[in-house]
């Protein structure tokens, strides 16, 4: 094969999300490539938190927005910008550079997004992948941050009057100290078309 024809890997951005107003955080450390766009970043981060992606979100950076397009959307104003459009190498120019991530304009769950590293693909590894990570992510519709503690104490307190109630509305099997690296990847492999990185395509890089 030329090297006209080699497909050369894209960089990899290890990425650091913490969900903001969380004590202890709740974060997750991404490695993803620099080619995914907005709307893929989203469906990650979906998957990477724990969220089930029933809410409407958007992305803020150098006092851009971005999000999903849809003109009976409700709730995207018309400065929002097309997500499809917009790819991680784009809103991360440079090692250290943020970026807003906001999920549920009801709960308002707001993510700060670091680019921690810039890398090159490793051989025979496969991204998006999570590579690190703490905590649970909050129930979907549980009232954001405020509710969430609630919740929490409610959970924790067998004597607490809503104790049983909201025990049998989260369920059984909720603990918010319990994060799976291992689950998460299990869904990542299905979610983008997984790529391998080759010796060859790091020499046309280079």
């Amino acid at each position: 094969m030329s090297e006209k024809n080699s497909v050369v890997s894209p960089e990899i951005y290890q990425l650091k999300v913490t969900l903001l107003g969380t004590r202890p955080p709740i974060w997750r450390r991404l490695l993803v490539p620099s080619d995914l766009n907005l709307a893929q970043l989203h469906d990650v981060l979906q998957v990477a938190m724990g969220w089930q992606d029933g809410h409407w979100h958007e992305f803020l950076a150098g006092g851009r927005r971005f999000g999903p397009l849809d003109p009976e959307d409700q709730f995207m104003a018309d400065d929002v910008g097309d997500e499809c459009k917009v790819r991680v190498g784009d809103l991360f120019g440079r090692t250290g550079a943020k970026a807003l991530y906001t999920y549920d304009f009801g709960d308002t769950w707001e993510h700060s997004i670091v680019l921690e590293k810039r890398l090159q693909a490793a051989p025979n590894m496969i991204y998006p992948i999570c590579t690190d990570g703490k905590l649970a992510c909050p129930p979907e519709d549980c009232g954001g941050i405020p509710g969430f503690y609630d919740l929490l104490d409610a959970l924790q307190d067998p004597a607490h009057e809503e104790h049983q109630e909201l025990r049998d509305w989260v369920g059984g099997d909720y603990d918010p100290e319990v994060f799976s690296i291992e689950a998460v990847n299990r869904i990542l492999t299905r979610l983008i078309p997984r790529r391998k990185s080759s010796k060859r395509a790091r020499a046309v890089a280079g």
